[in-house]
């Protein structure tokens, strides 16, 4: 089958320790539990999408390796495409430690491995699925092949959402107006705009620059205040769903899952946006990057348990 939504992105395995809090330089600290999760920001969206019944595939790069192996079995379990992805015998696969304390916050640190090496192949790989309706790109694969993704969808006519994450303190200028929708939450819209985001009035300032830039459409999540949204026409806010936070992990991955599928599926801007929102909430009930990632029968039995209350 076809598929709605290409992710073209990072895999990686996490290291997940969980510990009291999160140490302080210099800090040894007796960690409550470890475990090995497939994750990366690519294959978490693409793995949050397929979750929701949308057709998916991903083009990306894992190393020669058991974790390579491993997560490539982990993507096609949950029905993800790999056919666009290369084992690349030259590198290991990617990795991010992760400390996750008992408020839920977390510290990420990600060596990329295989993903560093995405390149003009890779490009070449995705350009031969571009009948999706949606492409989704991150930033933990080098910007450049970043930038000629996003070219190439737009040349053929398909939707591009970036996740600036993790964010540098500026993208190219290029990039911007080859970008659809762009999804940072308050911390990466600060970095690229240089002034903190942490309020509506300056999350629409923030929206506001970026659109200057050239990008259509700015959703910047605000964590537990909601989801502003900014498009050529309009200005809306998304409350947040009200949950139990357990771990933030893939919290903005599933956002981006859920407002991509509904986006692929013909939903309305903020429609797909209430949608990204009630994903990226369920997310945060379960611990684990992927394993968080709810299907689409809990996203609307959440949904509609909301609209009855």
């Amino acid at each position: 089958m076809n598929p709605r939504v290409l992710v073209f992105g990072s895999i990686n395995m996490d290291l997940v320790t969980k510990v009291p809090h999160l140490p302080i330089p210099g800090e040894t600290l007796l960690g409550h539990s470890f475990a090995t999760v497939p994750g990366g920001k690519g294959a978490n969206q693409a793995v949050a999408v397929a979750r929701l019944g949308v057709p998916t595939a991903i083009v990306g790069r894992v190393g020669k390796d058991q974790f390579g192996q491993e997560l490539l079995r982990n993507l096609q379990s949950d029905r993800v495409q790999t056919d666009g992805v290369y084992i690349d015998p030259s590198n290991t696969s990617g990795v991010a430690v992760i400390a996750v304390d008992d408020n839920a916050e977390n510290h990420i640190i990600v060596i990329p491995g295989a993903n560093g090496n995405v390149g003009e192949e890779d490009i070449k790989r995705l350009t031969q699925q571009l009948s999706a309706a949606v492409l989704l790109l991150q930033l933990e694969v080098p910007l450049f092949a970043v930038q000629k993704a996003a070219q190439a969808a737009q040349q053929t006519g398909v939707k591009v959402i970036l996740d600036p994450a993790p964010a540098p303190t500026e993208l190219p200028s290029e990039l911007y107006p080859v970008v659809d929708i762009i999804t940072p939450n308050a911390v990466e819209a600060g970095q690229l705009v240089n002034f903190r985001v942490d309020s509506l009035e300056s999350a629409e300032k923030a929206a506001l620059v970026l659109q200057q830039r050239g990008v259509k459409t700015a959703i910047i999540k605000l964590g537990a205040k909601g989801v502003f949204c900014a498009t050529p026409d309009e200005t809306f806010f998304v409350p947040a769903f009200s949950v139990k936070a357990v771990d933030t992990v893939a919290a903005g991955d599933a956002f981006n899952g859920g407002l991509a599928a509904a986006l692929s599926q013909g939903y309305s801007l903020r429609e797909a946006v209430v949608w990204g929102a009630a994903t990226g909430a369920l997310a945060t009930t379960k611990s684990g990057a992927q394993s968080s990632l709810p299907t689409r029968e809990t996203v609307e039995a959440f949904l509609q348990e909301h609209e009855r209350n």
